[in-house]
Parts: C-alpha cells; sequence; structure tokens
C-alpha cells in the first residue's frame, strides 16, 4: 500500500496531523470489515463478494447519549443514504457513520440499529427513537451486490473493531469493491492543521467516482495520459466524504465546510455526473449535544466567524479531501472480481512519469 507522499510529493499549503488520517481529530476511530470471496461467473447470493462496510464513530462514547454537532450536504443527490434529513433538522449525529454497498443500505441501517437497540435499552421506550445514518457506493461492477450480503456481525466487527492512529486504505471496507476514475478506488484519507488554535480538520473517502480522462493529480492531466492503458468499461459512480474536526463549529459552521469538500472532489478532476451520488457528513467533537441535558441551557463554545480563520479550515477542508481521494487511488491494488472483470490499479511509476514531466516532482 502507498500514499501520495510516499512518492516524494508534498501537496497543499497547509500541514497535516501525524497521520494524515481522519483519527488524527483526537478521538475519532474507524473500523472496517472487508469480505473478499469466490472467483468467476456471478451467482446471485453467492458470489463472488469484493463489498465490505467501514464504520466512523466520532468519539469512544456512546454517541446517543453525547451527540456531536454535525451537518450533511447533497452535492449530487443520486444515491441511497439514510438519516440525512433529521441532521439537516437538528444539526446532530447521533451515531456511528456507516459506508457500504449500495444495495446493502438498508441492511447496514438495521443492524445499526439493533446495534443501538442493543447498547441504550431506553430507546423507543422513555429515550425517543434513533437516527441511524449510513451512505452507500455501487460496487456491482466486481461484487454480488444484488445479494446484499452485509450482516449484522459485519456492522458490529466495524464498529467494534474501530481504532485510532492509522487507518486502512485502498480495498477495504466500504471500499472494497468500488472504482475511482475508472482505476481501482476504494478508502482514501487525510487531514491538515488550519491556521491558529491547535485544531484539525480530517477527511475520509469512499472513492467510486469519475471517467478515466477526468483525473487530475495535482493540476496534471493524468487521466488523459492514461485513457488507453488498460481501460475497464463501466459508468461513473458515487463518492461518500465524511469530515471530522475538533474545532467547535456548530451546524452551519459545519454546512459550510461540507460544502467546501465538493471543491476538493473538483481538483481531482470529477465533474459530478448525472448519476454519481455524492454527499458529504460533517461533524465536529467538540460541540457535544447531551442527550439528557441537566439544564434547560445549553452552553458550549463556538469559533467565531472570523474570516481569517474560517477560510484557513475551507482550505483545510479542500486540501484534505483532494489528498484523501489520491491516497484511496495510490493505496488501491488491481481486483478481479464478479465474471471475471479486473479493474487496474493507477500505476505509481506512470503517475511519477507525469508528475516529473509536469514539475511536481
Amino acid at each position: 500500500m502507498s500514499r501520495l507522499r510516499d512518492l516524494g510529493v508534498d501537496p497543499g499549503r497547509l500541514p497535516p496531523g501525524q497521520h494524515n488520517a481522519i483519527t488524527d481529530v483526537p478521538d475519532v476511530r474507524v473500523g472496517h470489515t472487508t469480505l473478499i470471496s469466490g472467483e468467476g461467473p456471478l451467482r446471485e447470493g453467492v458470489g463472488p463478494l469484493r463489498t465490505g462496510v467501514t464504520a466512523v464513530l466520532p468519539h469512544g462514547g456512546n454517541i446517543y447519549r453525547d451527540k456531536v454537532a454535525a451537518a450533511v450536504y447533497s452535492f449530487n443527490g443520486y444515491g441511497k443514504v439514510m438519516g440525512f434529513e433529521q441532521i439537516r433538522e437538528r444539526g446532530s449525529l447521533e451515531t456511528p457513520v456507516l459506508l457500504t454497498s449500495n444495495l446493502s443500505v438498508a441492511r447496514a441501517g438495521d443492524a445499526l440499529m439493533s446495534y443501538m437497540l442493543r447498547q441504550n435499552p431506553d430507546i423507543a421506550l422513555t429515550a425517543g427513537t434513533v437516527n441511524c445514518v449510513v451512505g452507500e457506493c455501487n460496487d456491482g461492477m466486481l461484487s454480488d451486490a444484488r445479494g446484499r450480503h452485509i450482516r449484522p456481525e459485519h456492522v458490529f466487527a466495524a464498529i467494534e473493531s474501530a481504532s485510532g492512529g492509522q487507518v486502512a486504505e485502498g480495498n477495504v471496507g466500504g471500499g472494497t469493491g468500488t472504482t475511482c476514475y475508472q482505476f481501482k478506488g476504494g478508502i482514501g484519507t487525510a487531514s491538515r492543521r488550519p491556521g491558529d488554535g491547535g485544531y484539525t480538520v480530517g477527511a475520509l473517502v469512499q472513492a467510486n467516482h469519475g471517467k478515466r480522462e477526468e483525473l487530475m493529480v495535482l493540476g496534471v492531466p493524468v487521466g488523459l495520459a492514461l485513457a488507453d492503458e488498460d481501460m475497464p468499461r463501466h459508468n461513473p459512480g458515487s463518492i461518500m466524504i465524511v469530515l471530522a474536526t475538533d474545532a467547535p463549529l456548530d451546524g452551519l459552521q459545519l454546512t459550510r465546510l461540507a460544502r467546501r469538500a465538493a471543491l476538493g472532489l473538483a481538483r481531482t478532476g470529477t465533474v459530478s455526473h448525472d448519476q454519481s451520488g455524492d454527499f458529504i457528513i460533517a461533524f465536529a467533537t467538540a460541540s457535544r449535544i447531551p442527550h439528557e441535558p441537566q439544564d434547560l441551557l445549553l452552553q458550549s463554545p463556538r469559533l467565531h466567524d472570523r474570516s481569517a480563520t474560517l477560510d484557513s479550515f475551507f482550505l483545510a477542508t479542500v486540501e484534505a479531501v483532494e489528498e484523501a481521494i489520491l491516497n484511496a487511488l495510490l493505496a488501491a491494488e488491481t481486483m478481479t472480481g464478479r465474471d471475471g472483470l479486473q479493474v487496474p490499479a493507477l500505476p505509481p511509476d506512470r503517475l511519477c512519469e507525469l508528475l516529473r514531466r509536469y514539475g511536481r516532482l
């Protein structure tokens, strides 16, 4: 597995965090369940499987009891996400965020519901209901998507294995069977430290979008140069972007960050195709919302809307999303899936050759 910086590239203007990952935001955790089995012709309900689920947790406690401020943005709404409307209405997140296969959203959501009910026995009795949040990309080019193979144990394992530190990227979790710019895609992550205050912005993507000729790497038209090399035949897909920060941002400020994520996506070349579901979920771990407040008034710090400060957070978002997508491409490995269909990895040697030609290395 390699990442963009392993090539000797130092992208962007802002510094990354320790692991250059969403987990550089303190207490944020990521876990994966990866399902790879079977070869040859598609047998619906059997395989081959190239799928999985990724869980992003804003903290290690009970998220339902200790919610975080959140926002969502649908850059292009061709998708099957779950739980977005309540986040828009209330500005808070109360479950882990799951990323999985397009047709498995309902099953993953039901499993997440079971997990939350087990953790909180008073839900729907004395504590109200719970808003489960699930995003998706279509991995049906390589996997038996119609079989909907995500089971409760896969969701539980992703959540319970979630940890901080380095994050597995590429062909893992919800990115196992995805493609990106008609190369192998997957999970990617990156982080930035914006301006003053010691805060971090992290991004994690489930990359499954774009046509080959669109791919841009640091302004270099890599996709055009590699348009005739090892080209699979399939339509562009989607992308899920998860943003996290430890800055005390409220729902409106997080919405503004989420919108800027689309600019990081655009830097890699895509035009967000008609059937590309491009969704962003953003949360702030410092902005906690207790489920059972002790007082009528909730008092918490909020980052001031000072232009210089917010502009630094906007830049951090754009840079982290761009690098996360490129990390997903470089970490992914060539994969053969159902019916012998193969999706090649982005070749690092050819990428380096092109970056040198354009003075980026």
